[in-house]
C-alpha cells in the first residue's frame, strides 16, 4: 500500500513547465467565474451568509490542492454536503443567524477530523464499499429536499423553516395564496436562462449569465418595491482567523451529524478523484486524498468555511478548461479572492427568487433519473437499497438517509456472500469448437448417468455454509445414481475451517455411496487453505486438479463400463473411448 506522502504537492510543483502553468491559470480563471454565483447558492443551501460559500471555495480548495492526490479535482463547498449540513444544524439554531454559523464551524471542524483520523487509518478501500445505489439514492432526496427548500424563495412567500420533505410541501401547499408572481417570474426566468446555456452552450458561464438576466429583470420591473427579497451586500474582505467556539455538548450534539457529512464528503471525492485518474491515466491514492479533504475541512474550520468536498462541476470545468496540475485550483483560489473583494458589495442587486431559480435547477440536475431506472429495473438487492435510503431521506432526516443506506448495502452484501450459487453444469459445445460448461437444469442440457459437475460461485465460509450444505443435499437427493462428483471451487478465493470441514464431510459421504470425489482449484491462497485445513489430505493429491478436464480425464477410469455400453447420452468427449461409442 502506498505511504502517505507530507506534502505531495513538491512533485508536481517540479514538474511544473512554463507551458502547465499557463494552462492552470487560464483554467483557474474559468473556475472562479463558474464558482462565484454557486458559492453564493451552495452557501443559501446551507443556511449559511452567502461569504460562507466563497470562503470555502477559497480555502479548501489551497488546502486540498496542496496535500491531495488527484491532478485536476477541485475542492469547495458541494450541493450534498450543503443540503446535509442545513438538515443537521436546522432544528439547532436559525438558519443564518450567529448560533448557526457558529454550530457549523464546528461540525466543520468535527468532519475535518474525522477524515484525518479515516486517512491515517487507511479506510480509503473501505468507503468503497458503500452501494452505489446509496449514493445515488441519497443524492436524489438530498435534491429533492433542496428544491423543495427553494419553492418557497421562487413563490416569494415565507414559511417555517425544518423537517422533512413531506412537512415542507405541506407547509408550502398552505402559502401558495401569498404567491408573489413577480418573485415567480424572475426565479423561473433564471431557472430556464441557466437550463439553456447548460444544455446548448455548457462552456459558456452559463450560471453568472442567469444571475445577471435575474438582477436585470428584476431592476426592470422594480421588484424590490413589490415586495421581493434581495440578497445582502457580501462584506469586501477575505477569510480571517477565528477558531470555533468548542463545547463539551455541542461535540455530542453534532458528533452523529459531522459523521455523515465526513462519510459523504469522502465518498464524493474519492469517486471524483478515481474518475479523473481514470479518464486522464493518472494515479490516485485514495488515503492521501481523504487525508487532504480532512485537512482543508480542518484548516478550512479556523477560516470561517463550512464542510466541503471534491466539487464534480468545478473539477469537470478544470478539465475541460485545460487543468494539467492543482496549480489550477490554487490560482481559481487566488482570482475568487481578488473578485470578492472588488465586487463583493454588488451583490445587493440579485434578488432571492433568482438565486431560488439557480438553486432549483441545481437540484434537478441532480437527480440521476436514468441510474435509478436502471437500478430500479436490473437489479431487486440495488433497487430494495435505493428505495430504503430515499425513503429515509423523504420521510425522515437525510442525515439518517445514508446510515440506513450503508446498514441496506452492508445487510445485502452479507446476505450474497450466504447465499452463493451451487449448479450443476454441464458442457456444451461453443461456437469456437471448445467445451463450455453451463448450467445444466438452467439450459435443460443431458447430465452424465454416473458423473455430476457441480460449480460454487462465491465464498465458502462459516456464513455461507449452511447454504451450501443445503443446496448441496437437494443435489445429491435428486441425483443418487450419479455417484461419482467434480467439484468445482470457482468462485471461491479462500475457505475458513468451517467451509474445510464441509469438504471433508462430502468427500466422507461421497466415498461411503461409492463414488469418488474431485476438486477443481487454480487459485494458490485456495490451495494453501485446502493444504493446511487438510483437504487434499483427505481427498488426495491425485484428486486435485487444475482443470475440469483434467478431472474428467481422471473420473473417466472411475466409472462403470457397463453402464456406459447401454448409455446413449454421450455428455463428455470423453465418452467416444468408453464401451457402446460408435
Amino acid at each position: 500500500m502506498k505511504r502517505l506522502s507530507v506534502l505531495p504537492a513538491v512533485e508536481w510543483l517540479r514538474a511544473s513547465t512554463r507551458s502547465t502553468v499557463k494552462s492552470d491559470i487560464l483554467a483557474g480563471l474559468t473556475n472562479a467565474a463558474i464558482v462565484l454565483p454557486q458559492g453564493v447558492a451552495f452557501a443559501t443551501i446551507a443556511g449559511l451568509p452567502p461569504e460562507y460559500g466563497l470562503y470555502t471555495a477559497m480555502v479548501t480548495a489551497v488546502v486540498a490542492a496542496l496535500f491531495g492526490s488527484s491532478m485536476v479535482m477541485v475542492s469547495g463547498p458541494t450541493t450534498a454536503i450543503s443540503a446535509l449540513l442545513f438538515a443537521t444544524l436546522d432544528g439547532m439554531a436559525e438558519p443564518g443567524s450567529a448560533r448557526f454559523v457558529e454550530l457549523a464551524l464546528l461540525l466543520t471542524l468535527l468532519v475535518g477530523i474525522f477524515q484525518i483520523m479515516a486517512g491515517l487509518a487507511r479506510l480509503g478501500g473501505l468507503v468503497s464499499f458503500v452501494s452505489h445505489s446509496v449514493i445515488v439514492a441519497f443524492t436524489a432526496a438530498a435534491a429533492l429536499l433542496i428544491g423543495v427548500s427553494q419553492l418557497a424563495g421562487a413563490l416569494g412567500v415565507s414559511i417555517q423553516s425544518g423537517g422533512n420533505v413531506v412537512e415542507r410541501l405541506v407547509r408550502l401547499a398552505e402559502s401558495t395564496h401569498e404567491m408573489n408572481i413577480v418573485a415567480l417570474l424572475i426565479s423561473g426566468a433564471t431557472f430556464v436562462t441557466v437550463a439553456v446555456f447548460q444544455t446548448f452552450l455548457p462552456r459558456a458561464p452559463g450560471f453568472l449569465i442567469a444571475l445577471f438576466v435575474g438582477a436585470g429583470l428584476a431592476a426592470t420591473i422594480g421588484a424590490e418595491e413589490k415586495g421581493v427579497e434581495m440578497l445582502s451586500a457580501i462584506p469586501a474582505a477575505l477569510p480571517s482567523f477565528s477558531a470555533p467556539h468548542i463545547t463539551w455538548a455541542d461535540v455530542v450534539l453534532l458528533a452523529p451529524g459531522a459523521a455523515a457529512v465526513a462519510l459523504v464528503g469522502l465518498l464524493e471525492a474519492i469517486s471524483i478523484g478515481r474518475t479523473f485518474a481514470l479518464r486522464r491515466r493518472e494515479s490516485f491514492a485514495p488515503n492521501q486524498e481523504i487525508v487532504a479533504q480532512g485537512l482543508s475541512n480542518t484548516v478550512g474550520s479556523l477560516f470561517q468555511c463550512y464542510a466541503g468536498s471534491g466539487s464534480f462541476t468545478r473539477s469537470g470545468v478544470n478539465a475541460e478548461a485545460g487543468a494539467k496540475t492543482p496549480l489550477s485550483a490554487i490560482s481559481a483560489s487566488l482570482f475568487l479572492a481578488a473578485i470578492l473583494v472588488a465586487f463583493g458589495g454588488y451583490m445587493t442587486v440579485i434578488p432571492k427568487p433568482a438565486m431560488s431559480g439557480l438553486i432549483l435547477y441545481v437540484a434537478w440536475r441532480l437527480i440521476d433519473r436514468k441510474e435509478v431506472r436502471h437500478i430500479v429495473t436490473k437489479s431487486r438487492p440495488e433497487a430494495v437499497i435505493l428505495v430504503l435510503t430515499l425513503a429515509s431521506g423523504l420521510f425522515l432526516e437525510l442525515d439518517y438517509a445514508i446510515y440506513v443506506g450503508v446498514i441496506a448495502s452492508l445487510s445485502v452484501f452479507i446476505y450474497e456472500s450466504a447465499h452463493p450459487s451451487l449448479l450443476v453444469s454441464a458442457p456444451v459445445e461453443a461456437a469456437n469448437g471448445r467445451r463450455k460448461f453451463r448450467n445444466a437444469v438452467l439450459l435443460g442440457l443431458p447430465e452424465c448417468p454416473q458423473v455430476v459437475t457441480v460449480r460454487l460461485d462465491g465464498p465458502l465460509y462459516f456464513g455461507s455454509v449452511e447454504h451450501v450444505k443445503a443446496e448441496w443435499k437437494a443435489i445429491r437427493t435428486q441425483r443418487p445414481e450419479q455417484k461419482h462428483v467434480i467439484f468445482y471451487l470457482k468462485g471461491v478465493g479462500k475457505i475458513d475451517l468451517a467451509g474445510a470441514d464441509f469438504l471433508i464431510h462430502a468427500i466422507r459421504d461421497t466415498r461411503a455411496q461409492g463414488g469418488t470425489f474431485h476438486i477443481v482449484a487454480m487459485f494458490p491462497p485456495l490451495l494453501e487453505c485446502l493444504r493446511r485445513f487438510h483437504v487434499i489430505e483427505e481427498i488426495g493429491e491425485d484428486h486435485l486438479h487444475i482443470s475440469k478436464g483434467d478431472a474428467l480425464s481422471s473420473v473417466i477410469v472411475e466409472i462403470s463400463p457397463s453402464i456406459c455400453a447401454v448409455c446413449t447420452k454421450r455428455v463428455f468427449s470423453e465418452c467416444d473411448c468408453l464401451p457402446g461409442a460408435e
